[in-house]
This record gives C-alpha cells, sequence and structure tokens, in this order.
C-alpha cells in the first residue's frame, strides 16, 4: 500500500498512553543511542560549529519554541543555517511558501547561508538535537515539532500529532520529505503512530542515515 494511502481515522489516545514497555524501551533506547551519538560525532559537530563561526561571526546555534507531547512547549537546539534575525524576513517570503497548509517550506530560501544549505541537505543542522533528546523534550522517531503560531491552525485531525513525542526524523522525512504537503505529512504521522513498534523506529533511523548520505529533496 502506498504511504500516503491513509483514511481519516481517528486514534485512541488512551490505547497509545497504555503502551508502557514500548515507551519504556523506546525512551532507554533514546538516551543510549544520544549519548554515543553526541559522543561519536563530536569531532563532526565542532567542525561545523568552526565553519558556521567563520562564515558570518553569528551565534553557532539556533533555539526556537517548539510544540511537543500533549502541547508542551519546548526550545529546539539545531545548528544556525540561517542568517542572523532570519525570522524577521518570514513575514516577506510567506506568499513564496512551497506548500500548503500551516507550515513554511522555501526551496531557495534567501535567508539561507553558504555552509547553512550544506548541513540543510545533509540534515546534519539537527544534530543538536541529540540533547533535546537527552532532555526527553524530543524522540529519536517521531512526528516533526511544529512551531506555536503553526498549531493555532489546526484541525482536531492534524492535533493527533502531538499525541506522541516528537523526533528528530520520521516517517515523513525518511520518505517523503518535501514531496509532499502538510495534509500528507499529517497521514504519515498518523500512519507512525497507529503502527509505531521498536523495529518499525529502528527502521525509520536507517533511512534516515541513507538519506543523510544520499539526500533526497531536503532543503
Amino acid at each position: 500500500m502506498n504511504l500516503l494511502e491513509s483514511k481519516a481515522v481517528f486514534l485512541n489516545k488512551e490505547r497509545i498512553k497504555s503502551r508502557f514497555v514500548y515507551h519504556g524501551i523506546k525512551r532507554l533506547f533514546d538516551f543510549v543511542a544520544a549519548t554515543c551519538g553526541i559522543v561519536i560525532l563530536s569531532p563532526l559537530m565542532i567542525i561545523i560549529a568552526i565553519l558556521i563561526k567563520s562564515e558570518d561571526h553569528g551565534p553557532i546555534f539556533y533555539k526556537q519554541v517548539r510544540v511537543g507531547k500533549n502541547g508542551k512547549l519546548f526550545k529546539i537546539y539545531k545548528f544556525r543555517s540561517m542568517f542572523v534575525n532570519a525570522d524577521k524576513m518570514l513575514d516577506k517570503l510567506k506568499e513564496q511558501n512551497d506548500v500548503e497548509g500551516p507550515m513554511f517550506k522555501m526551496k531557495d530560501d534567501p535567508r539561507v547561508t553558504k555552509i547553512g544549505r550544506f548541513i540543510r541537505k545533509h540534515s546534519l543542522d539537527e544534530l543538536p538535537q541529540f540533547f533535546n533528546v537527552l532532555k526527553g523534550d524530543m524522540s529519536l522517531v517521531g512526528p516533526r515539532p511544529p512551531l506555536p503560531l503553526e498549531v493555532v491552525e489546526y484541525s482536531e485531525y492534524d492535533k493527533q500529532r502531538l499525541y506522541v513525542t516528537p523526533g528528530c526524523t520520521g516517517l515523513w522525512q525518511a520518505t517523503e520529505r518535501n514531496e509532499v504537503g502538510f495534509s500528507e505529512m499529517v497521514q504519515l504521522d498518523i500512519q507512525y503512530i497507529q503502527r509505531a513498534s521498536f523495529i518499525f523506529d529502528l527502521w525509520i533511523i536507517w533511512k534516515t542515515l541513507e538519506i543523510m548520505i544520499n539526500p533526497n529533496s531536503s532543503y
């Protein structure tokens, strides 16, 4: 069955919460894997930090408020891939949004720096999110954490994405990514929540690693 062929079903939130064994194993795996990731990839992260700093002498990291599980707000960490004060330019670019719905994506975003374009293409800007995983605000696998302004426009169906802990990667990122719009992304997230298992999480992580090496349409 095609990944996008999903019926508009509503999930059983209580059944999701009752999966104690799965969530326990997932949290343990997240903590161990994120710790190992930080240690193993620290040389690469240092190189990226130096390149970002040397390009325009601005901050290395970018922090932004996102919406997590059950609507909890948290600060997400990323390597800065845009010019300083890029958020203030967003209003002027909204008409050039490449996706429909409450999410902004622009292929040739003029706010992205040279090093930023490379690290975004290979998803390296997401590496600091290992620290979000250690804190418990994020998981390695789950729906993309949205902005508060996006959630304001969510339908009740869309809000089901917030039933679980958001992830550094997910079914959308590992398969269709920018090939589909917002509604299709939500369908993929709902499918993930329905099918969630430790084996499925490992498959998504594997596909994500493949994409980092051989990027899909990410931008």
